[in-house]
């Protein structure tokens, strides 16, 4: 990753006055154009989003009442389990958008999506069973980010029609970034969205390097008031990038990947978690017991005694080796997990889990209880992979 600048290390570069003045061109003329279909910006709070939250914002403060004639919306994603200094931030960084834009009286909504509590990270860990998510068995991502975040942009397509959906993603972030970006792209400013019928997706900041993403947050203070700084100092804590906002299953594979990246503390898809480590590192010892649970999550995934032969729905699953696929935990290392939750809970004073999860949690163990003392009838199910 390269290393955010401060104002005085940077503000150097000749060529990207040219380039963003183009970006700020094609922002306005789109926004311009003849129909009332919304703008959403997906905003998770990182430098990428951030940088184009700033653009349209100041755009709209830059044009004339009259010409404020589509609805902007501000989206950011809380699965509930992310790292408390990223939420933190991007919280504070929704209120800050929504209390400037109702100062400058901008056409502008904000919302934070979270999962529904029964398909939350917990319920589904510990009420159900379900092992930690790894790179064959990642089920976190499309309940607690793309679900959530779809269904709200699938309202405002339905109130007008269509939406278009604004994406800080550019080419040069990863190389499977670049493969994702050539695949959606039909050679227009707007393209098609994979998997929602009637969005279309603009990346207007495609094409700037990540030097140019950090040159200008660290030139430009902005527009709804503050500055970026503690966005510069949060990536030096942590030596990570954001997770992004995720609206489709085509872009999975940019959540929980190898590389160092803040998100979920919970992630266990990621081998060693550098970021959360490197918020230790750099004096936050409060998650010290956060990273100490997470590393214990990835421990204990494929402990033999710690699964149940049998998926939840009564069924055995074997490797085409012959090999079983382990199901869901016993209930017994569900109630381990939940304790040892309950337990970093108390020692960090941090609000880790909810009263209504926990409710359901124990309702679904409950229900486990009745559903495994019945006599159970022999299915055998054969795939390529485990999980």
């Amino acid at each position: 990753m390269t290393t955010p600048t401060t104002a005085a290390e940077s503000c150097w570069d000749n060529q990207l006055p040219t380039r963003i003045a183009d970006i700020r061109a094609v922002l306005r003329e789109e926004y311009g154009e003849g129909h009332r279909y919304p703008w959403i910006v997906a905003f998770s709070g990182g430098k990428d989003s951030t940088l184009v939250a700033h653009l349209v914002f100041e755009m709209l403060m830059a044009l004339p009442p009259s010409r404020r004639t589509r609805p902007v919306h501000f989206i950011a994603n809380d699965t509930l389990v992310e790292s408390p200094l990223v939420v933190e931030h991007m919280t504070n960084g929704i209120r800050e958008i929504s209390h400037a834009a109702a100062a400058f009286d901008l056409p502008v909504d904000t919302c934070i999506t979270r999962p529904e509590t029964d398909q939350s990270f917990w319920v589904n860990l510990i009420g159900r069973g379900y092992p930690s998510p790894n790179q064959s068995f990642r089920w976190c991502t499309d309940r607690m980010k793309i679900q959530p975040t779809s269904r709200y942009v699938k309202e405002q397509i339905s109130a007008e029609g269509r939406a278009i959906l604004l994406l800080g993603v550019r080419r040069s972030e990863s190389i499977a970034r670049r493969a994702s970006v050539a695949r959606h792209d039909s050679n227009g400013r707007l393209n098609p969205h994979g998997d929602m019928p009637g969005c279309m997706v603009f990346r207007p900041i495609v094409e700037l390097s990540t030097d140019d993403v950090w040159e200008f947050l660290s030139c430009h203070a902005p527009p709804w008031g503050g500055s970026h700084q503690k966005l510069i100092k949060l990536y030096r804590d942590a030596g990570g990038g954001e997770c992004p906002v995720v609206t489709q299953k085509s872009d999975v594979p940019s959540c929980g990947t190898r590389s160092s990246r803040f998100g979920c503390w919970t992630c266990t898809v990621v081998e060693k978690d550098r970021s959360l480590a490197g918020f230790v590192d750099s004096g936050f010892d409060e998650f010290g017991p956060l990273l100490s649970f997470r590393d214990w999550l990835v421990s204990i995934r494929n402990e033999p005694h710690r699964r149940q032969a049998r998926r939840r729905n009564g069924k055995i699953t074997m490797a085409r080796d012959g090999g079983l696929i382990p199901g869901p935990y016993t209930l017994q290392t569900r109630a381990e997990i939940l304790q040892r939750l309950e337990s970093v809970q108390a020692e960090t004073g941090k609000d880790l889990i909810s009263e209504e999860e926990t409710e359901i949690i124990r309702q679904i163990w409950a229900d486990d209880i009745i559903r495994q003392s019945r006599p159970q009838s022999v299915g055998i199910h054969q795939i390529n992979g485990g999980k």
